[in-house]
């Protein structure tokens, strides 16, 4: 099982190497008492068990929504036309949501990243969620009508190739998960007031190219489907799988990598990786989500999952939130992450819709403005969470090695 081999991959069975190997170090001196470990049921440990419910939940969430969206790509192939692709293209918006939520959980290698070097073993991310993507790695693109996997009848069609194929050689060369289902519903985008514009007629089945596109799309989704199932059943309750050695961890340990988790999310991957980039670059190519114009969404429900974990709930589950415990060691920290939480998510909510035509926007436009500032909400966010961590004993970084 992925315990199993969690634990031959970390060999951290010592606490203070245990957290050293993630990126997180005990600061010298006793835990706060009334959070601290030990058994009994303490209210560190009550936390942790809240902690993997709501992954789980989360998941299983996710899974439904892939499932959704690989009926919608059913119906979509059983009868090609405007309407039916419409709804492929809205099952895969509304599977963004919970998804989004999830990235909350990485970074810290659990289930959805870990690297087993030793084996050659990796968890799924990498082929659910790889970006930026070079379209014509997968599929025809404007000048060039005949280019990628999708064009090339030499290459043959089936799920072990197309995993094969994804990021070999530049990391690019995405030819899995959401973003390549993604550039297959909606097309390149050309315009910076819509979206892309896939005419229906690529799906209707009689010609090489829109077969083997048919082929492909139902592939890389049924791959999706999969790569979901397994998160789920990693973080089930009750069973010999990730979620039961997570909850048998040092209460410290597990909240050191829940933190170094929520860290790298909000600090590199979201604040530097995904809004600083490009605003630095201004190139559309930068953006997360650029086919559908989702990328303002995608940083909505990426720091929605960070408020689920300080909250400690999901959806209608609520069980011990994070804040609960730190009002209790240091009401005034409890209320500055409360109100970075909410300034950070007033910050995204307002970002520029679409996002590529902010990102053409100039210096000092109020569009860029706004996307500044939710950067430097986002990197105070991220002081704050270290600052949890001082809270519990824990010196927690930024695991932006891992971060992708």
């Amino acid at each position: 099982m992925f315990g199993r081999r969690l634990r031959t991959l970390y060999g951290c069975r010592v606490l203070q190497i245990f957290l050293i190997c993630l990126g997180v170090t005990s600061v010298p001196g006793a835990m706060p008492g009334s959070a601290s470990g030990g058994g009994g049921g303490s209210p560190l440990e009550s936390y942790v068990s809240t902690y993997a419910h709501l992954v789980y939940e989360n998941y299983l969430d996710s899974w439904d929504r892939a499932q959704r969206l690989s009926s919608a790509i059913d119906s979509l192939l059983d009868n090609p036309n405007a309407q039916t692709l419409e709804a492929a293209r809205m099952a895969w918006l509304a599977s963004r949501e919970p998804y989004g939520q999830t990235e909350a959980f990485r970074f810290y290698g659990g289930p959805i990243d870990y690297f087993d070097e030793e084996a050659g073993v990796e968890g799924p991310e990498g082929r659910m969620n790889s970006w930026p993507l070079d379209e014509a790695y997968i599929d025809y693109v404007i000048g060039n009508p005949s280019a990628g996997i999708i064009n090339d009848a030499t290459i043959v069609l089936d799920g072990e190739t197309i995993l094969g194929l994804n990021q070999n050689d530049d990391d690019r060369f995405v030819s899995t998960g959401y973003h390549a289902i993604e550039f297959l519903l909606w097309g390149q985008d050309l315009s910076l007031d819509t979206a892309g514009n896939r005419p229906a007629g690529d799906f209707v089945a009689g010609s090489l190219a829109n077969d083997r596109r048919r082929d492909y799309i139902k592939m890389v989704t049924a791959q999706l489907v999969k790569d979901h199932e397994f998160l789920a059943n990693e973080w089930a309750p009750g069973r010999d799988n990730f979620a039961t050695e997570f909850e048998s961890l040092p209460p410290q340990a597990a909240l050191g990598q829940i933190l170094a988790g929520l860290l790298t999310l909000v600090e590199f991957e979201l604040a530097s990786e995904r809004l600083g980039v490009a605003l630095d670059s201004g190139d559309q190519e930068d953006e997360h989500s650029c086919f559908s114009d989702n990328t303002h969404n995608d940083f909505i429900y990426n720091a929605r999952g960070v408020e689920n974990v300080y909250f400690g709930r999901y959806s209608s589950y609520q069980g011990v939130g994070l804040d609960e415990l730190v009002r209790e060691l240091d009401p005034d920290l409890d209320k500055k992450m409360k109100f970075a939480i909410e300034e950070t998510r007033l910050l995204l909510e307002g970002i520029h819709v679409p996002f590529d035509a902010m990102l053409a926007s100039p210096t000092g436009s109020a569009g860029r403005t706004q996307a500044e500032a939710a950067f430097v909400s986002l990197m105070r966010q991220g002081e704050l969470i270290k600052e949890v961590g001082l809270l519990f004993g824990l010196a927690v970084h930024s695991n932006d090695g891992d971060a992708g």
